[in-house]
């Protein structure tokens, strides 16, 4: 199963090789023609973003630092996009909602760490360059190979997470709680 995130990244690879490949036949200075116009694309997806993402769904950018939530939140679908950074996200005592919740998370440098309650059913994918692993007791590390898990109870449970991470380099830990 190939996501939306794993074939950004493999356009992305693409292009990238296809232009430094004309730079070096054509003798241009990418650089100078590739920053500025790579600045300008960044500043028009971070306006548009929001309202690409669909109704519903809440999307934050963490270009470096930390992202953490912990206690008492309430959980949507949401798209978080990061740099480098690194992200805890506790729900033991958040409200999460009925029915599936999808959290995807984009980045470049992501260490994650997840924990669920153990009745709320939950399903983990993560494909990046390398992804080093540990959902729900089994860790996996992988280059260029998408690892997933899901609980036992998901299909069941009145409550299920679906956390979907995608990077270059991916640190993801995910483990049930209680």
């Amino acid at each position: 199963m190939i996501n939306r995130g794993q074939l950004t990244i493999g356009v992305i690879l693409i292009l990238l090789g296809l232009v430094l490949l004309l730079g070096t036949l054509f003798e241009i200075n990418l650089w100078a023609v590739c920053w500025p116009a790579g600045l300008i694309a960044l500043g028009i997806w971070l306006i548009l973003r929001p309202r690409l993402a669909g109704p519903g769904i809440g999307t934050q950018a963490v270009l470096l630092g930390d992202l953490r939530r912990r206690g008492n939140w309430a959980v949507q679908n949401e798209e978080i996009w990061l740099g480098v950074a690194d992200v805890d996200l506790d729900f033991s005592g958040a409200e999460i909602p009925l029915g599936e919740t999808r959290i995807r998370i984009y980045g470049f440098v992501g260490d994650v760490d997840v924990f669920v309650p153990a009745e709320v059913g939950v399903s983990v994918y993560a494909a990046g360059f390398v992804v080093d692993s540990n959902l729900l007791g089994h860790d996996q590390d992988t280059i260029l190979v998408p690892v997933e898990a899901v609980s036992e109870n998901y299909n069941t449970a009145e409550r299920r997470l679906r956390i979907e991470m995608t990077g270059f380099v991916c640190d993801l830990k995910v483990k049930q709680t209680g």
